[in-house]
């Protein structure tokens, strides 16, 4: 009798890159059980706590015996009013909105509802690695939309090639963006949707740090542009917003088909979001506004020091002023993971390789702006007592061992 052959893991896993941090974690805590204290700018996780207000009324939630049952499957009518509130005061938009069990959830199963096998989907490079994931779990084929420093890290459409617009279904698009930190302006996201409609392309934004740049604009949303409901899905996260991570928590908003087909793919897959979750993200979209500036003047201030250490050591910084992120040009020729290795091992600062976002994020690292001014300071005290200016990167970075 011939024997069964083993069980394996289907061809689509196999395409996925190694996921950026777990490698990082494993490095990690090396580094950890040799003794180093580390200064961690690697995962935009917010150190500061989800505000009190938020965590008392999910505590309150907990108690309610209705809250333990199943949850709606698009979220309670509760929390999808707050999201339609939140998303017309904020933008002056009225639109349809949904529960995701956080924006990264929702975003990877987009390709799932929308694309079939072998269509392609448009993916910022560099980027957040879900982009690219969702559409090989999709058995769909993600094309690459380089961003470039001289072109603002903003995607030039007329580089793609026709042939491939024309088996596009999806593209996803992230400002304020990570990991460069650029921005758009309502003149931009209208040319994006545009395009966007004129090719037949569903605009996915993933607009996860909305409320989170420097330059005093307001926050914005692709749904302002008239008439982009009928084209744009637009995921927004209560992470970065409202310190809730951990909570695993956000939305999707659009035209009602789009976020109805969107939805009645999802409800086939999971549950739906705990409903005292919900509870406590409807306080937080309720809640004052000045919430949001008062913990923008943090991350100012830290970006300030950050900012200005690394400028003092000569290093390359893409200045731009959106999320709590820090993108940094390495010197020609320098590979960003090697690098961040070594910043580990010998400095034990942690910084995330740009590498992990893509080919066009090699020669970059990242840094977040998630620990304390006080450590900030550390890190750049380390990199001055290495003498780590640029002129003398590459040659460290040559150096044989870690």
């Amino acid at each position: 009798m011939q024997k069964k052959p083993l069980i394996n893991a289907s061809e689509r896993l196999s395409k996925l890159p190694p996921y950026l941090f777990a490698e990082l974690d494993r490095q990690k805590k090396a580094a950890r059980k040799r003794g180093l204290d580390l200064i961690d700018f690697g995962i935009g996780d917010p150190d500061m706590p989800t505000p009190a207000e938020i965590v008392e009324s999910g505590q309150k939630a907990l108690t309610e015996p209705a809250f333990h049952r199943y949850p709606d499957g698009a979220g309670s009518e509760f929390f999808r009013s707050a999201s339609r509130r939140w998303m017309e005061s904020q933008f002056g938009v009225s639109c349809e909105t949904a529960a995701v069990i956080g924006s990264k959830e929702g975003i990877a199963h987009v390709p799932m509802v929308f694309c079939n096998r072998g269509d392609l989907v448009l993916v910022p490079n560099p980027g957040y690695p879900v982009y690219r994931a969702s559409a090989i779990l999709a058995d769909a084929i993600p094309v690459d939309m380089p961003l470039l420093g001289e072109n603002g890290f903003l995607p030039d459409f007329e580089r793609i090639p026709p042939a491939v617009l024309r088996e596009a279904k999806v593209m996803f698009l992230n400002y304020p963006n990570n990991p460069t930190g650029a921005v758009v302006s309502l003149e931009e996201m209208t040319r994006m949707v545009e395009f966007a409609r004129e090719n037949n392309i569903l605009l996915v934004s993933d607009n996860s740090y909305s409320h989170i740049r420097f330059d005093g604009v307001k926050p914005m949303s692709f749904l302002q542009v008239p008439g982009a409901d009928d084209v744009v899905l637009e995921f927004h996260s209560l992470s970065k917003t409202f310190n809730m991570t951990g909570w695993r928590l956000g939305f999707v908003a659009g035209g009602a088909e789009l976020t109805g087909t969107f939805m009645g793919a999802k409800e086939n897959i999971d549950s739906g979001v705990f409903t005292a979750v919900q509870k406590a993200g409807e306080t937080a979209l309720g809640m004052d506004v000045s919430l949001f500036s008062q913990r923008l003047e943090v991350y100012r201030e830290r970006r300030g020091v950050l900012v200005d250490g690394l400028t003092g050591l000569g290093w390359d910084i893409s200045d731009s002023p959106g999320t709590f992120y820090v993108w940094v040009k390495l010197p020609r020729g320098a590979d960003s993971m090697v690098f961040a290795r070594k910043l580990i091992n010998q400095a034990g600062i942690v910084i995330t390789p740009g590498s992990g976002f893509g080919t066009w994020g090699e020669g970059y690292i990242r840094f977040a702006l998630t620990i304390p001014s006080a450590r900030i300071h550390q890190a750049i005290g380390r990199l001055e007592q290495m003498e780590l200016k640029k002129g003398r990167l590459l040659k460290w970075l040559k150096k044989t061992g870690d």
